[in-house]
């Protein structure tokens, strides 16, 4: 990327989409176009295609989705299914209208099928069926990827896909309705702490693996990859390690100070039983992630406890 290219960030109030501003700014990265959803509602077909009419970006982050944690995935199923298509079908067409030289969709581990061996290699993409209870989002971010490859084939667009792993950082989602579960176990063990609460409950049995990336991390793989990632297909970005709930709640304990009691409660979900992203292709490019996980938790606890996670 040229350092004065136009560059718009779809999502850029989100985690994601604020680490990768960050991350331009970092590397002098000045014409950054950005839009909040109260300006650009990316759902609407007819101001999309305004909006790149107008602005025609060189390059295109597209980071905006409608995300959430298990509940709000099993509850909103169609509209999980429905904003994300939309958004990411107007975003990928209109970049291609206004010939866009480059555009990087981001998606989630949680496209791969729920019995997949593990490390969840690239290749693993529909070879099994998908976790039941986020299964609209997984299929609209599936359909971006095939989307990508698709307008590559016909059109010769350079369009490319990476798949991040569970992130956390700055401006994640604390709200307990619908968050992550590293989000939602710093909240719930900071306000234990805070009111004297004898005993934290975390939902369903402690046994799940999930590996956590650090957004800024994450952010500064995609700046990579952007520069350096021209194929179709996907590259998961993520650090190659997991650590089971039950211990990621011990370390958020030790991080926040909490002295009380953990119970699980068993007659919650546990989800798909492991989520490790194998690592190796992005490797082979050069990049590694950096932040370790309590490095990381304890930087976003640290910047977020006198904030009442409002």
């Amino acid at each position: 990327m040229e350092q004065q290219a136009k560059i718009y960030v779809a999502g850029h109030r989100g985690m994601v989409g604020s680490a990768i501003v960050r991350r331009l700014q970092a590397g002098g990265f000045t014409n950054i176009i950005t839009r909040s959803s109260p300006e650009l509602d990316l759902r609407n077909q007819e101001a999309t295609a305004a909006f790149f009419a107008q602005e025609r970006p060189d390059y295109v982050f597209l980071a905006a989705a409608k995300v959430g944690g298990i509940i709000a995935n099993n509850t909103y199923r169609a509209d999980f299914i429905y904003e994300n298509m939309m958004i990411q079908s107007n975003v990928i067409h209109h970049a291609y209208l206004n010939n866009v030289k480059k555009l990087m969709f981001l998606g989630s581990s949680c496209i791969y099928p729920k019995l997949a061996p593990q490390p969840l290699k690239e290749d693993y993409l529909l070879t099994g069926l998908l976790e039941p209870t986020n299964e609209p989002y997984a299929i609209a971010k599936i359909a971006g990827i095939k989307m990508c490859d698709a307008y590559r084939a016909q059109y010769g667009c350079n369009f490319v896909s990476v798949m991040p792993t569970n992130l956390y950082g700055p401006n994640d989602n604390y709200d307990l309705k619908n968050s992550h579960v590293l989000p939602a176990l710093l909240r719930k063990f900071h306000e234990a702490k805070q009111s004297n609460t004898d005993e934290v409950v975390v939902w369903g049995t402690g046994t799940p693996l999930r590996e956590f990336l650090h957004a800024d991390d994450m952010a500064d793989a995609c700046f990579y990859l952007m520069q350096h990632y021209n194929e179709e297909g996907l590259v998961n970005i993520g650090v190659g390690e997991d650590i089971s709930i039950k211990d990621l709640a011990l370390l958020v304990k030790k991080i926040t100070g909490y002295k009380g009691n953990l119970v699980f409660d068993t007659t919650k979900p546990d989800g798909t039983p492991r989520k490790l992203m194998d690592v190796s292709k992005l490797h082979s490019f050069g990049w590694k992630a950096k932040i370790s996980l309590e490095e990381g938790i304890t930087s976003v606890y640290n910047s977020i406890k006198d904030n009442a996670f409002l």
